[in-house]
């Protein structure tokens, strides 16, 4: 399983949130690439923290309108997203689904039935995404999209097995040249 963070990874990300569809942007090569990992045999699954829920600046309906559209997108470009999940609560809040904590990563293991994430892959762009990787099992991608740049040199010295990759376009690229070598 291929787990994707959504914001900074499928679509652009944004300091302000992103509190609709028509503000939802997503990358040029995000849902080719989503069609490719499909093709290549991965089940895909995104997991995102969505705390603009919890901080009211957006309702529950508004983000499933915005997961419905990259569902949609997925499939005309060939691809399937499995399962969205996300984490409404605030930072504060102290859930055990809000990554850094892997609590979504496991409860889409339960969810699709995989007896462990080991062979499974988190890509974030963020040190949150990499650690909630980590804890849960998963190998881990940081992508330079989003605020991934920020993390970069963080990431390496952490987790040198990360791989760090331009994209989603180029994390594809790579894992299925690594599963045809």
């Amino acid at each position: 399983m291929i787990i994707l963070d959504r914001d900074g990874v499928i679509n652009e990300d944004s300091d302000a949130y992103i509190k609709s569809v028509d503000e939802w942007h997503p990358y040029p090569t995000a849902f080719q690439a989503i069609a490719r990992l499909g093709a290549a045999g991965w089940t895909v699954a995104v997991a995102t923290n969505q705390s603009g829920v919890g901080r009211g600046y957006y309702s529950g309906e508004t983000l499933t309108a915005i997961h419905e559209t990259m569902l949609e997108k997925a499939r005309l470009a060939g691809g399937e997203i499995t399962r969205v999940l996300h984490c409404p609560h605030r930072p504060e809040a102290g859930c055990d689904c809000r990554k850094p904590k892997p609590g979504m990563l496991l409860q889409l293991q339960r969810d699709l039935a995989i007896p462990s994430l080991e062979g499974s892959w988190m890509v974030g762009d963020s040190l949150r995404d990499i650690q909630a990787g980590i804890a849960a099992g998963c190998r881990t991608a940081l992508v330079e999209t989003g605020k991934g740049q920020r993390y970069v040199d963080q990431v390496r010295s952490a987790f040198p097995s990360t791989w760090i990759c331009h994209d989603l376009d180029d994390f594809v690229t790579r894992i299925t040249r690594d599963q045809a070598g």
